[in-house]
């Protein structure tokens, strides 16, 4: 009885723990429906429109109209459902998606980075590798190791991630003009007297509310996202299911492909033309492996299979089965197909529906354009967090207004929807293919399959995509070429700012002090050592950068403790922040000079923080005591080789990584250890956390520091000595630079340097404001770089 007892406990907390994970992905599934799928619910507003514009419109008869909604049917099967709901959503980057995710997985799984200041002690974050994916513990194979050899293909991979991210962008500017456009156009169903005018001026009322109301963040109004896209969702479902009854019951036989072979045996080249209005159906499909992060891969398949498949399935079908008998009324197919009496209710549903989905892109282009800058490929831009529940929801003003111009200018300039359609396919099906080509690296890098998988995943999907792209490209001269523009001009501005980033990068490593500089010097560096603590920021993650030569030079005077921090982004989404603060120590410990390298992933925000000084001070407390327990417990160190070194210690401490740049006097050049907070310095940090300089409080913190009794005496006073720097003050020291190109550069390099990259620089956010360092305490040092 007891064991009965038992196993029926057991299969209760079971049954429990079941009901509540399905509970949360039906919460999440409901959630994604305001954020992830306002876009493709919009859709039949436009699609038949611009499917039948130009000389398509010449057939006019039931099996062409079969043969569109058999085409739709089967793209709309094959790529949101196939593609990205069953394998896509499976190859996300630590829960993040999207065409980021992909490259970053990439990036971690071969040496396919371009960022010049990528370490070893970054594989040891605990997102490196996650979610199933293996380490590199297997052969390269030959794909990977002809890669990794020529820096033109990693080049060429990562313009071609930027391109598709420059096309999202694009997305941002198309995506609100033709959903808002299509739906204030059924205005013109109801009043015959209303001119397109008219209609583009309510538009572009509504489009500057739109982005006008940016800075506020959508989660104010977030919980109404969900709601009105589920109603728009069951009422375009219920009014397909009665134009399918009250118009064509058999519309149900378009469903075979045999209706696809037939529109194109009929059709010919004006049927394959047409392909680039049917790709409009598939818009916002990208969205739902973008906006992963939010949600989860099986609250998002749930939401698709369950309710979005087959609501916009028997949209496509009735609206169909009404064209199949009033073909005349193509241009306003959506509207007309509407009851009389349900015109209003579903034109207020429609209006609110395509905000919601211009909303969710406007986001999504925020998070493209701070990703792209965690790339070092965008120039320094305002972002805001405007949410404190909901993490990754930023605003960035620059962008916001770019945008509304370029839509405003979109909107007036095309003036209809088909023309905006053709330019917003190409956009939407280059995004499709450049994700194709990633998730086909990403099933041999990252899955470690055969390469045959990957290959027939690439010619399956590929040939598709490349069949519609290819429709596509020829409406270029119709619109099309818009996106082509747009991107065009931010792939320039990227790929400028991350080669005068890179360039910058490289004098700073070729000039860096010599360690044998410093050491020659000797404990006061030749200088006098004043109370308090400078903070030296560099890009550089080991070594001394110039600057600090090139300060003690001008002004031999410097902090008794001097930390030089690297800002820098790892190829994570997100970093914890037990794993943000990477601390090592450069020369001797008499010195008193420390590193800190302060990593962020992609997708992390850098909000404003008052405690950073807290937390840096902390950290390298928590460094020096690891650092004497390091040496005090050799039984726990490894063989070290002069470079690296993993130590296992106490489980106090954790695991840490040390790394060592050995020099040619004895001393390590820079030793880094990352470690997780100790309980031992809570004390300490409390007394940090407290900015009273008075002499009470710093006879407070030596009586606690002197008290303890397993603490090295060298230790003590180290520690004691960097309390008095930081109650003495702390000064914030960068370089204000100058990038010039040298005397004997080619003409394009020093246009690119002097003029655009210098333009650049000096119209983007300066790096004292974007590392949110306090104007009061700093110090500018002045330096020409000759790249």
């Amino acid at each position: 009885m007891d064991r009965e007892s038992r196993v029926s406990e057991s299969q209760s907390r079971e049954e429990q723990g079941h009901w509540k994970s399905t509970k949360h992905v039906l919460l999440l599934a409901y959630q994604s429906f305001g954020i992830v799928y306002g876009d493709l619910s919009t859709s039949p507003l436009y699609v038949y429109k611009s499917t039948f514009a130009g000389r398509l419109q010449q057939y006019q008869s039931k099996d062409s109209i079969f043969g569109v909604l058999s085409l739709i049917f089967w793209t709309f099967t094959l790529i949101p459902l196939f593609k990205y709901i069953t394998i896509i959503l499976s190859a996300d980057d630590n829960g993040e998606g999207g065409t980021f995710a992909l490259y970053s997985l990439l990036c971690r799984h071969a040496k396919l980075s371009l960022l010049p200041n990528q370490q070893a002690a970054d594989e040891e974050l605990s997102t490196y590798y996650g979610n199933g994916h293996f380490a590199r513990n297997i052969g390269p194979s030959p794909l990977k190791r002809f890669l990794e050899k020529h820096k033109r293909l990693r080049t060429s991979l990562l313009l071609i991630v930027l391109f598709g991210a420059c096309m999202v962008i694009g997305d941002g500017v198309l995506t609100p003009s033709i959903s808002v456009l299509s739906s204030i156009s059924g205005l013109q169903v109801q009043v015959k007297q209303l001119h397109d005018g008219g209609v583009l001026i309510i538009a572009c009322t509504v489009l500057i509310g739109l982005f006008a109301l940016q800075h506020f963040g959508t989660h104010r109004v977030a919980f109404m996202f969900a709601p009105i896209v589920i109603i728009w969702l069951l009422c375009i479902a219920t009014i397909g299911i009665y134009n399918i009854v009250l118009w064509n019951p058999r519309i149900y036989h378009a469903l075979s492909p045999y209706y696809i072979y037939k529109f194109f045996k009929d059709t010919g080249k004006d049927g394959w033309i047409s392909l680039g209005g049917i790709l409009l159906c598939i818009t916002g499909s990208e969205a739902m492996f973008a906006d992963l992060g939010h949600f989860s891969n099986a609250s998002i398949r749930v939401a698709f299979s369950c309710v979005i498949y087959p609501c916009l399935v028997l949209q496509y079908m009735g609206q169909a089965a009404y064209l199949s008998k009033n073909f005349s009324d193509i241009s306003f197919s959506f509207y007309k197909s509407v009851p009389e009496p349900m015109f209003w209710p579903v034109f207020v549903m429609a209006t609110l529906a395509s905000i919601v989905a211009s909303q969710s892109v406007i986001s999504a282009t925020f998070s493209i354009i701070k990703q792209c800058h965690a790339l070092g490929c965008f120039p320094r831009v305002k972002v805001v967090h405007t949410s404190r529940w909901i993490h990754g929801q930023i605003y960035i003003p620059e962008i916001n207004w770019i945008l509304m111009v370029l839509c405003l200018a979109v909107t007036i300039g095309f003036r209809d929807t088909t023309l905006i359609g053709n330019a917003y396919g190409i956009a939407v099906i280059t995004v499709m293919f450049v994700t194709t080509w990633l998730m086909a690296l990403v099933i041999i890098f990252v899955w470690q399959q055969n390469f045959l998988f990957s290959l027939m995943f690439l010619l399956f999907f590929g040939s598709i995509e490349a069949l519609y792209l290819s429709a596509s490209i020829m409406k270029v001269s119709q619109g099309g070429w818009a996106p082509i523009v747009l991107a065009s001009i931010f792939m320039v501005v990227m790929y400028i700012w991350h080669y005068g980033t890179c360039r910058k990068y490289l004098f700073d490593l070729q000039n860096k002090v010599s360690m044998k500089w410093i050491l020659t010097l000797g404990p006061s560096l030749g200088i006098v050592r004043v109370p308090g603590i400078g903070l030296i920021y560099t890009d550089l993650v080991t070594g001394v950068p110039a600057i600090f030569s090139h300060f003690v030079t001008n002004l031999p005077a410097f902090h008794q403790v001097l930390v030089f921090v690297c800002v820098k982004s790892v190829p994570v989404p997100y970093v914890s922040t037990d794993e943000r603060y990477l601390i090592g120590r450069i020369g001797p410990k008499s010195y008193r000079m420390y590193r800190c390298i302060v990593r962020y992933g992609y997708k992390d925000v850098r909000k404003d923080d008052d405690h950073f000084e807290n937390q840096l001070m902390t950290s390298i407390a928590e460094f020096i005591q690891m650092e004497a327990q390091e040496i005090n417990s050799s039984s726990n160190v490894g063989s070290v080789d002069g470079r690296m070194a993993v130590v296992r210690t106490s489980e106090r401490f954790g695991s840490m990584l040390v790394m060592s740049e050995a020099s040619e006097n004895g001393y390590g050049e820079d030793t880094t250890v990352q470690s997780s907070k100790s309980a031992t310095l809570q004390s300490l940090q409390s007394l940090y956390e407290q900015e009273s300089p008075s002499d009470s409080r710093r006879r407070q913190v030596r009586f606690q520091l002197t008290h303890e009794e397993y603490m090295d005496p060298q230790v003590k006073e180290e520690l004691m000595e960097l309390v008095e720097a930081k109650h003495a003050g702390v000064a914030y020291v960068m370089g204000h630079s100058y990038i010039k190109a040298r005397k004997n550069s080619s003409f394009l390099k020093k246009f690119v340097i002097d003029v655009a990259y210098s333009f650049l620089r000096k119209n983007c956010r300066g790096p004292a404001v974007a590392l949110n360092i306090p104007h009061i305490s700093l110090i500018e040092v002045g330096m020409i770089y000759y790249v």
